[in-house]
């Protein structure tokens, strides 16, 4: 086991480079299967999650080779079972996205339960209410998902709650359905808009990606290409807050600044400084940090995944901030970490009051999830004195070379190999 030890208190200075997005990546790696002849896949995230997505890939028989670090070449036309391996899906939630490509290739798919960060009851039924809409059925057996259809026919889809993963699963098992699908109330996140674009170089007929409206007419066959994947939003969101809340100055590259808005319009509301480029934006501040409110929105509004980091730089601003996320059930079980820092945090359901303290104080912390890990770092860096993060392995499921990128500005942050006490205790 590994954890984070960081000695807080230092502004963040000089320049960090982003890596492709997380969200994008392992949907546009699941949609793979759809292609016909082998694809190189450019500016991949060397994360935890794209390695549990390659090994799935290679246990059903296609070729995957790791051309350089972000660089793969990916050949799926080996694959003849549709089965994802039980003890790799359970590992992520994205194992869902599966379900739909070998639907749409094989009109057959079995894929265990998915599991990943615990952010509360995350169901597939809209997924399923999708795959059903092109005639297919579903049976769950042994927490095992099997759906299946003899043919795979167009028709409408409509979504009943805004759903990032059951969109990007009907756009991948509609691509070569027979007809017309049309796709309403459909989300409109970056990371849809990519897979959509990586679709179509290939040879798909989709329309409307980043609408809530998507129009998709099958076809039958899909070219070999290479593709570069977008640039990660959430984690330059995460390193401009970090640079807020530490009263740096960093210039952040690689990003998409447009992708970035409703994070960079929030930031400047709290007094902080912005300054678009074309692929990069600074952040950096001069006075006081403001109190704020803020409700997570789906895409363009402000995104979930960046609140606990958000939330967490509002404890070291000047007044009482309200937070109201209520996208996830469990978005809020970092507080309780965060108190032991000496945060003022209260929390009723899916709203949280901020009482800003102007500090925090170094701690032992446990990361709970994904995002949860990135607000603790980023408490522990604007802390004074030391923090230790335990549980790094949820953060390292999203964010490439986190501590490497975080020195690169300054930080004092050091990986620390701990012991396991269970295995220790077995050994003696």
């Amino acid at each position: 086991m590994e954890k984070f030890v960081i000695n807080g208190g230092k502004p963040l200075k000089g320049e960090v480079t982003i890596s492709g997005a997380k969200n994008a990546a392992v949907a546009i790696v699941a949609a793979t299967i759809l292609c016909d002849e082998p694809c190189v896949l450019e500016n991949v995230p060397d994360i935890s999650d794209i390695t549990i997505c390659m090994k799935i890939l290679s246990s059903m028989g296609a070729v995957v080779k790791l051309v350089n670090k972000n660089t793969y070449f990916i050949d799926t036309r080996g694959i003849k079972d549709p089965k994802v391996p039980y003890d790799l899906a359970r590992t992520m939630r994205a194992s869902t996205y599966f379900l739909g490509t070998l639907l749409g290739r094989f009109h057959n798919a079995y894929v265990a339960m998915p599991g990943g960060c615990d952010l509360g009851d995350r169901p597939i039924d809209q997924h399923l209410k999708a795959f059903a809409s092109l005639g297919a059925q579903h049976e769950l057996q042994s927490g095992e998902v099997h759906v299946h259809a003899n043919e795979l026919i167009g028709s409408q889809i409509y979504f009943d709650m805004n759903t990032v993963g059951g969109t990007i699963n009907a756009i991948m098992a509609a691509c070569k359905a027979k007809g017309l699908s049309i796709i309403e109330n459909a989300a409109k996140e970056p990371h849809i808009v990519d897979l959509a674009n990586f679709l179509n170089s290939m040879g798909a007929d989709i329309r409307g990606a980043g609408t809530d409206v998507i129009k998709i007419r099958g076809v039958n066959y899909l070219k070999g290409i290479t593709y570069g994947i977008i640039p990660d939003q959430i984690e330059a969101g995460t390193y401009m807050v970090a640079a807020a809340a530490t009263k740096g100055d960093v210039i952040i590259k690689n990003v998409i600044p447009k992708h970035l808005e409703s994070i960079t319009a929030k930031l400047r509301k709290v007094g902080v400084t912005v300054i678009e480029n074309d692929e990069s934006v600074e952040v950096r501040v001069d006075g006081p940090l403001l109190k704020t409110s803020l409700k997570t929105m789906p895409h363009p509004g402000f995104p979930t995944d960046m609140q606990p980091q958000f939330s967490t730089m509002l404890t070291l601003a000047e007044g009482t901030s309200i937070i109201t996320d209520d996208i996830f059930d469990n978005r809020f079980k970092y507080v309780s970490e965060l108190r032991r820092m000496g945060a003022d945090i209260s929390v009723e359901g899916t709203v949280a009051v901020i009482q800003g303290t102007g500090s925090l104080q170094g701690s032992p912390v446990v990361a709970t999830d994904l995002r949860a890990g990135a607000a603790l770092i980023i408490a522990g860096l604007a802390a004074n004195g030391v923090t230790e993060v335990e549980n790094i392995h949820y953060i390292e499921r999203g964010y490439e070379s986190i501590d490497k990128k975080l020195k690169g500005l300054g930080a004092d942050i050091k990986r620390v190999v701990v012991p396991d006490v269970d295995h220790m205790r077995m050994s003696s």
